[in-house]
């Protein structure tokens, strides 16, 4: 490691190995610092049983040529190189209910959207069309979900748009309005705050083109560092940057754990926010700037199991499943009581490169509050930094594994029989493996009474510090790939980025 660079990434998540690219690639030496013993945030995999599963990316959208993602990754250089399964173009995701025998499907393509779902409901045509139109006209309104070059104004008619209220105004049928916003998982909906916009962008790319990841999306991570690696980049894990140097007002160095400094010019930070405002200083903020991040909700966090099956014992399913016990609840699911958890959750298989009937895997996530795991909260566990919590804590996840699994068995009778082990992640592990405070599965809560409240601009007061990853714009693959994009944005000039991604994309 140098010990100067012109550009210091703090945390090696999506955004910041994303900004590393963009950066490197116009010349700037780069240097990216990560905590972990792996690189990549929710990229990140885990072996269990000599089997991979992901910890946060279960599939991805917009992978079609041509579509967003896949363009942003075009022009990073890693589309080629990513081994995916498309997923069943009839039903990516399938919505189901303990109250309810039917499955209804969310299909690939606006019209094939539409298609599958007027077979359940056949008087709803005009109003599912109604609802791809606004799904687009929604998202076209952020200019760089197209990787278009308008300027970016917010329009405040569309951020205070509420997602269950205008479902609800589309379609009086009780059950259609449950199955479109029965994905809500993706963002975390609450049923008073989620914006429309927020849910728009989360589902979208995925109604364009779903895909899994075969053996695990940490592969998006390798193929990241090596083409960072290819413009002179540099990463470096075990390096947990615990404060910063300053020299009068500016900004000049990170500080690792390990008593090494690492000077820069400018410096991202693509870890926690509020950790890095602490980490800078609360007086070097203004008070009302610093106060408003701190005081941020954070987005709920999750329990989840990870399922290896016997061999040949349980069918590949090639959809994801949202599961709730009562279809009048689907925006409720975080507010259950300790008997009525989980009130529902997501399955998702893993999917290996010889793929065949039998599935290998599969991974149950439902939402958990931080509270339930409040007691062990001065712990932490990591493979860089290995802890026991202890006899209770083991006790507390056998019996959450219990309860969920006789709520997963009433969806999958027999799923028992087949499992070969079962293995956990709560908060705390969303929490240490990650680096969300709480353990959020995805940065703080955006709310539609308060709109700009959570739109946190990716530059600063210090003029050399920088903001990425899924708390500065939205989460999720495409959420923080332009993130990152806003970022380097503010370093390079919007119009130049976008024109020269576009530029090269169209040679």
């Amino acid at each position: 490691m140098k010990k100067k660079y012109d550009v210091v990434i703090i945390g090696s998540g999506l955004g910041g190995l994303v900004s590393s690219i963009i950066l490197a690639k116009e010349g700037y030496s780069v240097c990216v610092l990560e905590k972990n013993n792996q690189f990549g945030g929710n990229l990140q995999t885990f072996v269990r049983d000599k089997t991979i599963f992901d910890t946060g990316i279960h599939y991805i959208g917009g992978l079609d040529k041509g579509q967003n993602l896949y363009n942003y990754f075009k022009y990073i250089g890693i589309i080629d190189d990513l081994k995916l399964k498309k997923m069943d173009e009839d039903a990516y995701d399938i919505i189901s209910f303990d109250d309810d025998e039917q499955e209804y499907p969310h299909a690939q393509g606006y019209d094939n959207f539409v298609k599958q779902l007027v077979k359940f409901f056949p008087d709803e045509e005009e109003n599912l069309k109604a609802y791809c139109e606004k799904l687009v006209d929604t998202c076209d309104s952020f200019p760089l979900y197209n990787l278009q070059n308008r300027q970016e104004g917010y329009d405040s008619a569309i951020l205070s748009v509420n997602a269950k209220q205008y479902i609800d105004e589309l379609t009086q049928n009780e059950k259609l309005r449950a199955v479109l916003a029965g994905s809500n998982f993706l963002y975390a909906g609450i049923e008073d705050k989620s914006p429309f916009y927020v849910h728009a962008l989360s589902v979208n790319s995925y109604m364009q083109s779903s895909w899994r990841c075969i053996n695990g999306g940490s592969q998006i991570t390798k193929q990241l560092i090596k083409q960072l690696k290819k413009y002179g980049g540099e990463t470096y894990k075990y390096k947990e940057v615990v404060g910063f140097g300053f020299e009068g007002d500016e900004l000049v160095s990170a500080k690792i754990k390990t008593g090494e400094e690492v000077f820069g010019d400018m410096f991202i930070s693509n870890i926690e926010l509020k950790t890095t405002l602490k980490m800078i200083g609360e007086d070097r903020f203004r008070k009302s700037y610093y106060s408003r991040i701190q005081n941020l909700e954070n987005v709920g966090s999750a329990f989840s199991l990870y399922i290896v099956f016997k061999p040949e014992t349980f069918k590949y399913m090639n959809h994801n499943y949202y599961h709730f016990k009562d279809s009048k609840r689907v925006w409720k699911t975080m507010e259950c009581t300790e008997e009525s958890w989980p009130e529902g959750y997501m399955a998702s298989m893993n999917v290996s490169g010889k793929q065949g009937e039998w599935a290998d895997s599969m991974t149950l996530i439902t939402f958990m509050d931080f509270n339930e795991v409040k007691q062990w909260e001065h712990t932490h566990n990591t493979t860089a930094e290995e802890f026991d919590r202890g006899e209770a804590y083991k006790e507390f996840k056998e019996r959450k594994t219990e309860q969920f699994l006789k709520e997963v068995e009433k969806k999958f009778p027999g799923i028992r029989d087949c499992i070969k082990s079962v293995h956990t992640s709560t908060p705390l592990s969303y929490r240490d493996y990650i680096g969300g405070q709480n353990g959020n599965l995805y940065g703080y809560v955006k709310d539609s009474n308060n709109p700009m409240k959570t739109f946190i601009s990716a530059k600063t007061k210090l003029k050399n510090l920088y903001l990425t990853g899924q708390s500065i714009n939205m989460h999720g693959v495409l959420g923080v790939t332009i993130g990152a994009v806003v970022t380097c944005s503010e370093i390079l000039g919007k119009e130049y980025l976008v024109n020269k991604i576009n530029n090269e994309l169209n040679l």
